[in-house]
């Protein structure tokens, strides 16, 4: 009786520190590829949109703690100062601002953009980090789908606008963040702007598609100019960014199904680290037009690799925010004139 006592107990004992111990290693595996490497960021300008939470925080974080000078570019003061108080605070860095941004709105990227430029003459990286995810239906300002319009349209119009003071900065460096779902992605030639029909899902595997084509194009585009564009999947992170995704504001979904993702899931920390690695790595300085992941390269999608389609999106795209009018200098339209 003894011995049979012994066993359960140390059944009892043993399977949940088995099991604790597992998940504990799965997660920290999950964690993914880390970049350690030391550079010095002082005299060096940063841009990173969404920078108030998640992977843009910890992004933002990071390039402050190398002495940069930081761009938090957020829709949300109230919450952008927050961020930036608490990255004050821990890295003792005074040079990080808040600027609002609201990439929903044309005029509001474009008064960021000219706001900055009075501001500074410089700009050594963009991270386009800011998204949205699996909302229902709705349209930007400018009547854009909102995913296709955040996530592709606003950050593209942007870059476009920040162009020249990058390559006044150059060496300089614009990232991306994409999505694995781009691998299950398609444009929608037909119905770009999701207007015949609107499927969530579909919708934002486009625009993570268009991030990736939007950036070997742009790449082809700046070649020889010293500003290099990569895209990144930074992993599945645990971060806010499904909060808009029906399933997981069920009570199935929030209190069975996400627990149960935990040990899946990457810090923000550890989502942010093929951001820093995008931006920092010194041996990138001349790498332009990739994919990365975990801090290494990956294969892109099939369909990311399709420059006529990569075309096609930068001509809509153009259009969509109205970079196809040619720019009329001033005094053509003066009355002298």
């Amino acid at each position: 009786m003894a011995v049979w006592i012994y066993i359960l107990v140390a059944n009892i004992i043993f399977w949940p520190a088995f099991l604790v111990g597992a998940v504990y290693f799965l997660r920290k595996y999950m964690q993914g590829g880390q970049f350690t490497k030391q550079t010095d960021e002082t005299g060096k300008v940063f841009i990173v949109t969404g920078a108030n939470t998640g992977i843009g925080k910890e992004t933002a974080l990071e390039f402050a703690r190398r002495g940069g000078t930081i761009y938090m570019a957020c829709r949300d003061m109230n919450r952008c100062e927050n961020a930036r108080q608490d990255i004050i605070r821990e890295t003792n860095n005074p040079n990080i601002f808040g600027r609002q941004l609201d990439l929903s709105s044309q005029e509001s990227i474009r008064n960021f953009a000219a706001g900055f430029k009075k501001e500074q003459d410089k700009l050594h990286v963009l991270v386009n980090n800011a998204g949205v995810m699996r909302g229902p239906k709705m349209l930007t300002k400018d009547g854009v789908e909102m995913q296709l319009g955040v996530n592709h349209i606003g950050h593209f119009l942007l870059t476009n606008l920040l162009l020249d003071v990058l390559k006044k900065s150059a060496p300089s460096r614009v990232v991306v963040l994409s999505s694995i779902a781009h691998t299950i992605g398609a444009i929608n030639v037909a119905d770009l702007n999701s207007e015949k029909s609107y499927d969530e899902g579909k919708a934002y595997n486009q625009s993570k598609l268009a991030n990736l084509l939007f950036t070997r194009e742009l790449a082809k585009r700046l070649e020889g100019s010293g500003v290099t564009v990569n895209a990144l999947h930074p992993g599945l992170v645990d971060t806010g960014l499904a909060r808009n995704w029906a399933f997981f504001q069920t009570i199935f979904g929030k209190y069975l199904i996400q627990p149960l993702f935990w040990p899946f899931l990457k810090t923000p920390k550890s989502g942010a680290q093929t951001s820093i690695y995008a931006a920092l790595d010194p041996d990138l300085q001349k790498v332009t037009g990739l994919y990365f992941s975990d801090c290494k390269p990956k294969n892109a999608a099939p369909a990311a690799l399709d420059d006529a389609m990569g075309k096609f999106l930068w001509t809509e795209s153009e259009k969509f925010t109205g970079l196809d009018k040619p720019t009329v200098p001033s005094f053509l339209n003066s009355d002298k004139a």
